[in-house]
């Protein structure tokens, strides 16, 4: 588990394709310290596993799904990804309870800064709607956020200057992809409705 607060700014150290995976190694340069093999690790808001560990290089395994549903297809060598390795018991929780299971990609629309508030919208597949609420949260490239508006198909979050500094959302431009992991709770809770109308 996660607190969707980004712990630090790692560039991509390599990529290779081989078969259907994709080998993503990252410096996570003080956050390797003590990590172990089999460990899990949030890249851009994605829970993977370490399969490898030279120094500070840390190696993952990107399977063909998790390609598909992440904006980690598009990295390239030298990119910048968020990083958060996972929560250890009586850890302080600053964010949300974040599992690192995206649900979609969503791209930025329209960027505000008008000087009193940075305030960026993401657009998202309309089906996700039931998953957010007015003042809700939800997770971008692994970064937890408050929402502020909600439509049909996009919502807004404003964005503090800490937020832009310690993030890759700080360097993302209008029609970016980004990773959105929705509220589990509010899932759940969609699903047992769900399930239930669908009974009766």
């Amino acid at each position: 588990m996660f607190s969707g607060i980004v712990q630090k700014l790692c560039r991509v150290s390599q990529i290779q394709k081989q078969n259907n995976i994709l080998k993503l190694e990252v410096d996570l340069e003080e956050l390797a310290q003590n990590l172990k093999l089999g460990a899990s690790v949030a890249i851009n808001g994605v829970c993977l596993t370490v399969v490898c560990i030279d120094n500070t290089r840390v190696a993952f395994d990107v399977i063909h799904e998790t390609l598909q549903l992440t904006n980690l297809q598009h990295l390239t060598t030298h990119d910048f990804v968020n990083v958060e390795r996972s929560l250890c018991v009586g850890d302080e929780i600053g964010g949300h309870q974040v599992q690192g299971h995206v649900d979609s990609v969503g791209v930025i629309g329209e960027v505000i800064d008008d000087g009193i508030q940075y305030k960026v919208w993401f657009s998202f597949q309309p089906q996700f709607r039931c998953y957010l609420v007015p003042k809700g949260w939800v997770t971008v490239d692994g970064v937890s956020l408050t929402l502020v508006d909600i439509k049909a198909d996009s919502f807004s979050v404003c964005l503090i200057p800490e937020t832009l500094k310690r993030t890759t959302l700080g360097l993302k431009k209008e029609q970016s992809l980004v990773n959105l992991e929705f509220d589990p709770f509010v899932k759940t809770i969609v699903a047992v409705v769900d399930k239930h109308q669908q009974s009766n």
